[in-house]
């Protein structure tokens, strides 16, 4: 019997835990963090505290927000005792979809071998929804495979509170991951995504690593077209939360680049 079929078996002959995508604060490597209740419902904090298995892109940084659950509502079991299991370092580094490029194609399923013993287990990124521009998704999919229920729990997600705030398009839109970092390769993929958004009124999101994102910004003004909006996002949620959105051409005369610490979602479109 091979060991996928016994994980099969198993999830048969027992009730399993259920998976929770459990979101995070968006204060992850910000100068400042918010009141954890001021970003996420009670319920999310609540059925967190519960929760005694992880699985994680950073065990630190779970331990940190568990630190701050802890505070509102006492965990189910000591922080030590918490057991947190982090994804491959090139699961989180390089997506886990397998199917796009650069990506790998993980099997995940052993990682959830707690919710097949009957405990339920929360899946956690260091910021926002895990699997939404975050990996996660190769775990979501195990847990499918595997008959585990799985349950989004309501919290922030940068990429819809951006194009939300945006005025750019909201009923066709798409996020494109990060730009190229080679300066020939970059320019030349802001001029394919304005190209499409130009053309389709779909809007393009993509994010950046901070300390890019002056280079990015300085990018964006050089090669998009006087008359395309564009949009950035950063600090979300938080009292320092920066959103703006003009024509480029207007973005010209008032440089105005966001700093090299925040994340940012950039947006384009008309």
């Amino acid at each position: 019997m091979t060991a996928s079929t016994e994980m099969t078996t198993a999830t048969t002959a027992a009730h399993p835990g259920t998976l929770y995508l459990v979101p995070a604060p968006l204060d992850f490597g910000c100068d400042t963090e918010a009141p954890l209740q001021d970003a996420l419902p009670a319920n999310t904090l609540q059925i967190a505290s519960r929760l005694t298995h992880w699985v994680c892109e950073n065990a630190k940084s779970t331990r940190a927000y568990l630190k701050r659950i802890d505070a509102i509502h006492p965990l189910a079991a000591p922080l030590q005792q918490q057991q947190i299991t982090e994804l491959p370092r090139e699961v989180h580094k390089k997506g886990d979809h397998g199917g796009d490029k650069g990506s790998v194609s993980f099997d995940a399923r052993p990682l959830l071998a707690a919710a097949l013993g009957g405990h339920s287990m929360g899946l956690v990124s260091e910021a926002g929804m895990p699997a939404v521009a975050d990996p996660g998704s190769s775990v979501v999919r195990a847990a499918h495979d595997l008959g585990i229920p799985v349950v989004p729990l309501v919290g922030p997600v940068s990429l819809l509170l951006a194009l939300a705030a945006s005025g750019l398009n909201g009923q066709n839109f798409a996020f494109v991951g990060y730009l190229p970092q080679d300066g020939q390769e970059r320019g030349q993929r802001i001029k394919e995504l304005e190209a499409l958004a130009l053309k389709t009124g779909q809007t393009q999101l993509f994010i950046e690593t901070p300390y890019r994102n002056q280079a990015l910004w300085q990018a964006l003004l050089q090669a998009l077209q006087p008359h395309t909006r564009l949009a950035l996002a950063s600090g979300l949620t938080l009292p320092s939360a920066r959103i703006h959105s003009q024509l480029v051409r207007q973005w010209r005369q008032q440089p105005a680049p966001p700093d090299n610490r925040t994340p940012v979602v950039f947006a384009l479109g008309r």
